[in-house]
């Protein structure tokens, strides 16, 4: 079953508890406040993907909300990015609808999934990208959207630093500033550039971020991310004329 089946049937609800699995326990009709005793690897695993991607579901809807407007674009780029069956969108909406219209703020799903993620920054990291792709896909990020991420960024635990770089990696190539995107300084040494790439390159592979609870469903998400480290590096090199 895809992950979209296993979050939209429900019962994931039971094994996720606090703030996303009430908001599960909500659309699916019964009320879940406390996380049930499941300690089995297989079981902390799905727990951790469907988190991922609840939080991304609410974190998008409180987002939208903070922004005041739902564009067309962002709900397709949402569709596209997250690969999300036709037949799975009723359920996806009820579950972005609902995070949109209940009293709870945004901070405890993004504190909750910080817990949960708190060994796997760069997971955490994707989910932000994730959000990220979201508010620019109507063409801007707003300043009310720009603040809701930088807050989003610092419950994960991220500075301003990994925020400015996490934001560039967002931008258009043309405008991204390479080193900003790397985290390095301008004046670095090739050596350090090339270290900080390599670590980079292995901290964000796919099948490490999937290990860590990142849905096989989002790996587009993760392709991005590695692109845009990818041409930084690239531009950097061919800047400094590096082998």
């Amino acid at each position: 079953m895809s992950i979209w089946g296993k979050v939209i049937g429900g019962f994931a609800g039971l094994a996720l508890g606090g703030p996303l699995g009430a908001l599960l326990g909500a659309v699916a009709g019964h009320a879940v406040d406390r996380m049930r005793a499941k300690t089995g690897p297989e079981d902390l695993n799905a727990a951790k993907k469907v988190a991922f991607t609840v939080a991304v579901i609410a974190l998008g809807a409180k987002m939208a909300k903070a922004d005041g407007v739902v564009t067309r674009a962002e709900v397709d780029a949402f569709k596209q990015l997250f690969r999300v069956p036709p037949d799975e969108m009723k359920g996806v909406a009820k579950i972005f609808d609902e995070a949109k219209r209940e009293a709870t703020g945004f901070e405890a799903y993004a504190e909750q999934v910080a817990r949960m993620f708190v060994h796997e920054p760069a997971v955490l990291e994707e989910l932000l990208g994730g959000l990220f792709h979201i508010a620019k896909a109507d063409g801007v990020i707003h300043e009310k959207e720009l603040s809701f991420l930088r807050r989003v960024a610092t419950i994960f635990g991220f500075t301003a630093a990994d925020f400015e770089r996490i934001r560039q990696t967002h931008l258009p190539p043309e405008e991204a500033d390479p080193f900003e995107v790397l985290g390095v300084a301008h004046d670095a040494d090739d050596q350090q550039i090339k270290t900080v790439y390599r670590r980079l390159v292995r901290e964000n592979h796919p099948d490490k971020l999937m290990a860590e609870g990142m849905p096989q469903e989002f790996i587009d998400l993760a392709n991005e991310k590695l692109a845009a480290i990818n041409a930084a590096y690239e531009a950097i090199k061919k800047r400094r004329g590096i082998s």
